[in-house]
């Protein structure tokens, strides 16, 4: 097995300098050198031995991914695709990086404290945080982090969010274009200053626009998963005067369209929906669904060079809110004359 010792005897320099390479503690090291070492490391395929790294650094190059989205007991947040293409991007960019990924769902306090004082993390990448004691714990914490979709206002850490409010007022709007007024909106449960508070805040100013009072009637919430959405499809197409739906997450869109079919208002025959998100099954399903799209990758993407950035000690934003464009596909008519 390749040692430190072999490294620095090809390159003609201490066992010493070897190490300061692989360790980052370039600072008295020259140019050529530290070319001429990585040189042989990589040639050679050495891996360096990361538990004696992060003794030197104190740091692990491990990052926390967590998620506060508390699942039910019949599955996992990663059945979620939209949490699938998050985790996409936020490992892309790890590994481009060189740094390694813990996946964590993480329910309490207790937890949480847990999994700081047992694990040397560099720092966390967390959703479904709102302003709470969970929230009190990680600011205590001082590791540095980045939230996903946060509408938490605290300088010291870091959020990659969304237009949430123009992708639901844009959703709303393109339903009204279309001649429908009774739209109902389905999301899960509504915490205010989150992000459905905000999408449906969005989907309120649209219709007032419009001189539409919204009506809580009209408001449904479940979890977004399909079998949830389904069964919400059976109570909305109870109310023959809906004509429209717009849902906060494609999933749930996708289970609300099944839900309709089987109780015999196909969309968009006899109602419209949008979704939000644009995952790929958007554009599988029968009819296709039209939604608003976010670059999901990209956001996991820019999340995790954020956070590296800070640790690297590299200039970075503190928040950064990324577009969202709506993408027309087939599940959206006018509504049927009676």
């Amino acid at each position: 097995m390749l040692t430190i010792n072999d490294i620095a005897r090809e390159a003609g320099v201490s066992r010493q300098t070897v190490s300061n390479v692989i360790h980052g503690a370039t600072g008295h090291v020259s140019p050529e050198t530290i070319a001429r070492i990585n040189k042989i490391i990589k040639e050679k395929n050495y891996t360096p031995n990361m538990s004696a790294r992060a003794l030197v650094n104190k740091s692990s190059r491990i990052i926390g991914v967590i998620n506060h989205l508390i699942p039910d007991s019949a599955g996992n947040f990663m059945t979620d695709p939209f949490h699938t293409e998050v985790i996409a991007g936020i490992e892309k960019e790890l590994r481009l990086r060189d740094y390694y990924m813990m996946l964590r769902t993480v329910e309490s306090e207790d937890e949480l404290v847990s999994l700081f004082r047992n694990w040397n993390l560099d720092g966390i990448i967390i959703t479904g945080v709102f302003e709470d004691h969970f929230y009190e714990r990680i600011v205590q914490s001082r590791i540095p982090c980045v939230l996903l979709d946060s509408y938490i206002k605290n300088s010291s850490l870091m959020n990659v969010g969304l237009m949430d409010f123009q992708g639901a007022y844009e959703a709303t709007k393109y339903l009204l274009r279309n001649g429908h007024t009774e739209i109902a909106f389905a999301s899960p449960e509504i915490h205010e200053n989150g992000v459905v508070y905000e999408r449906y805040l969005g989907y309120e100013a649209a219709l007032r626009e419009m001189g539409i009072k919204a009506k809580k009637k009209n408001v449904y919430t479940c979890k977004i998963e399909v079998e949830a959405g389904i069964r919400l499809g059976y109570e909305i197409a109870k109310r023959p005067e809906i004509t429209a739906v717009f849902a906060t997450a494609d999933l749930l869109a996708v289970g609300i369209m099944s839900g309709l079919f089987e109780k015999g208002r196909p969309v968009p025959d006899d109602v419209s929906i949008i979704g939000f998100d644009d995952l790929y099954l958007s554009s599988i399903t029968s009819p296709r669904l039209t939604t608003i799209h976010q670059d999901i990758v990209e956001k996991g993407r820019i999340a995790a060079s954020m956070l590296i950035d800070t640790l690297e000690k590299k200039e970075t934003k503190r928040e950064i809110i990324m577009p969202v464009s709506l993408i027309e596909r087939n599940s959206v008519s006018e509504p049927r004359k009676k």
